[in-house]
């Protein structure tokens, strides 16, 4: 099994976390005020623990959110209800290989703004009607999907527009920073829903790491000292976190040749505000082929007899398709014994999406989601 791994080194300096538990209350409490909200489901599945032989298995079920099946309407209506500090009718711009522009395009409607979304080669058309169901204007290019960023901040900087991005470069970190500390509201939810001791592991999958970068910090803030292991996992056809990390020569290091099934993971360069968190306060990033994806999906939609079933897509479900594979291969033995994953151990992880490609859904896990 083509799975990689390695620690992530630690910063010579101290830095600034701006993902804490108080600024994840503000955003909450944001949310708390759109029409739909509602806290998602945390499952608890207690016979997978019990066949793999740790303490408890939870999962986030982001496929709930604003009807959207996606978590990232969090970041998008977050950050643009600051960038839009009271206007009206404005344009905001983004590349996205799916979720991320539809939660654009939904945040847009409901604020009465205009969306332009751009989509990398290879996006599933079923993702584009998505987004323009939701009222964007919405096309899939010839262009990577790091290539579509810039070429969205290229569109944004020739007409006006505002370029609503959860990826960072020269010049751009405010806005990743809004929708990151978005994304912070599922950790208020967590934290509200779990019952008994803290988790000891966390597993954050990351396309450019925003997701995973906020989370980590957030439960940094949340444990301190005592905060869980986390464990960030990337498809092996897009790992530039990984490379970064396995470099360990303060660069960061791009993934030129994306090939991977995960398409909201499918990103080639990291985003350094999302990297320096995780540098503080994750400690492994693992890489995992597609088949590692397809176990998480099919044992999440096929749930050991007594669990709920998860609607989870290809991004979602590949860090509960980790934990089976880390609890049942001999190949992953030395990992998992780095990890202490043991029969005391409690595992969360996010499944970020539900079936947002509803064939590719049905021909992994052979359901027909609704």
């Amino acid at each position: 099994m083509n799975i990689r791994y390695t620690a992530i080194p630690r910063p010579k300096a101290s830095g600034e976390n701006p993902f804490t538990v108080a600024a994840a209350e503000a955003a909450r409490s944001f949310h708390s005020t759109l029409p739909g909200y509602a806290p998602t489901p945390l499952v608890t599945l207690r016979a997978l623990a019990s066949r793999l032989g740790i303490g408890s298995i939870s999962i986030k079920d982001e496929s709930r959110r604003f009807n959207l099946d996606a978590f990232k309407s969090l970041g998008a209506s977050f950050a643009m209800n600051a960038l839009a500090n009271g206007r009206s009718a404005l344009t905001f711009v983004t590349a996205t290989d799916g979720n991320h522009g539809r939660g654009v395009a939904w945040a847009a409607r409901l604020f009465g703004h205009r969306a332009v979304v751009y989509m990398p080669k290879g996006s599933s058309p079923e993702r584009l009607e998505n987004i323009r169901a939701l009222g964007a204007a919405a096309e899939i290019t010839e262009l990577s999907y790091d290539d579509c960023v810039r070429y969205a901040s290229r569109m944004a900087e020739e007409n006006g527009w505002i370029l609503i991005q959860d990826t960072d470069f020269d010049g751009y970190y405010d806005v990743p920073r809004l929708i990151m500390q978005g994304y912070t509201t599922m950790g208020i939810e967590i934290r509200d829903a779990w019952n008994g001791p803290p988790p000891t592991h966390i597993f954050l999958q990351a396309g450019v790491g925003a997701m995973a970068g906020a989370m980590s910090g957030f439960f940094a803030d949340l444990y301190g000292e005592a905060r869980p292991t986390v464990v960030i996992v990337e498809p092996t056809g897009a790992d530039c976190i990984y490379r970064t990390a396995a470099a360990g020569d303060g660069q960061y290091h791009v993934c030129r040749e994306l090939n991977t099934i995960m398409a909201g993971l499918s990103c080639g360069e990291v985003c350094t505000v999302a990297y320096d968190i995780l540098s503080r306060h994750a400690d492994y990033v693992v890489a995992c082929p597609d088949s590692v994806s397809k176990t998480g999906m099919r044992l999440l939609s096929h749930p050991e007899f007594g669990d709920d079933a998860v609607i989870s897509g290809e991004s979602g479900a590949v860090c509960a398709g980790l934990v089976f594979e880390l609890m049942t291969s001999r190949e992953l033995a030395e990992l998992r014994a780095r990890l202490s994953l043991n029969d005391a151990s409690r595992v969360l992880c996010i499944s970020t999406e539900g079936a947002t490609d509803k064939a590719v859904f049905e021909e992994i896990t052979g359901i027909s989601p609704v």
